[in-house]
């Protein structure tokens, strides 16, 4: 078991959909995060990240039921994603983040993946 599936039991479905919801927020208000997504409405991406996080952070395995193994790296080769625009999407994730008054040792553990897997997926100096 990794040490982020506990997450889903100490703050439940809710507040992980909530940080979805905050970090969409944030997305339409970065032009380089917005850029990423060229269709208008964001609520399929929503949606998806969502049940991406709720599966990583112990919840209903519904992600992969849908769409498979997660294979971050290769579901983001087609983006070059070099340490500005990880720094952009953690400028979304980290502040979307502060918004559900979590404990500060579960924030602590989610933030952690955050910047374990934005610095995994940089494919480009």
């Amino acid at each position: 078991m990794n040490p982020f599936q506990s997450v889903y039991e100490l703050i439940g479905e809710e507040k992980i959909r909530e940080l979805t919801h905050h970090f969409y927020l944030e997305v339409k208000k970065n032009e380089e995060l917005r850029k990423l997504y060229p269709e208008e409405d964001l609520a399929p991406a929503e949606e998806r990240l969502f049940l991406f996080l709720l599966q990583v952070f112990g919840g209903p395995q519904t992600y992969s039921e849908q769409r498979g193994h997660p294979r971050l790296r290769m579901r983001h080769l087609n983006w070059k994603i070099d340490g500005k625009m990880r720094n952009h999407w953690l400028n979304a994730m980290l502040p979307s983040l502060d918004k559900l008054n979590l404990e500060p040792n579960v924030k602590e553990l989610m933030m952690g993946y955050f910047i374990k897997v934005a610095n995994h997926l940089i494919n480009h100096e």
